[in-house]
């Protein structure tokens, strides 16, 4: 999984009542965008470092 900043990262909920999470990644930690990455989620408006799993993917934001 490679992202730069900007793209969009989506994780899927997968176990009972989690739910899908979108958020934007605002800082990626290595030249090569691979993880983790900074994101700021949408539903919180938060920051967390992310090291996503096999239920997440990038959207590639506006280059």
């Amino acid at each position: 999984m490679k992202a730069t900043v900007g793209d969009r990262l989506i994780v899927e909920g997968t176990y009972g009542s989690n739910t899908r999470r979108e958020g934007f990644v605002v800082g990626v930690e290595h030249a090569d965008g691979s993880p983790p990455y900074q994101v700021r989620w949408l539903d919180s408006g938060r920051e967390s470092l992310v090291y996503p799993g096999p239920d997440a993917r990038v959207v590639p934001g506006h280059r």
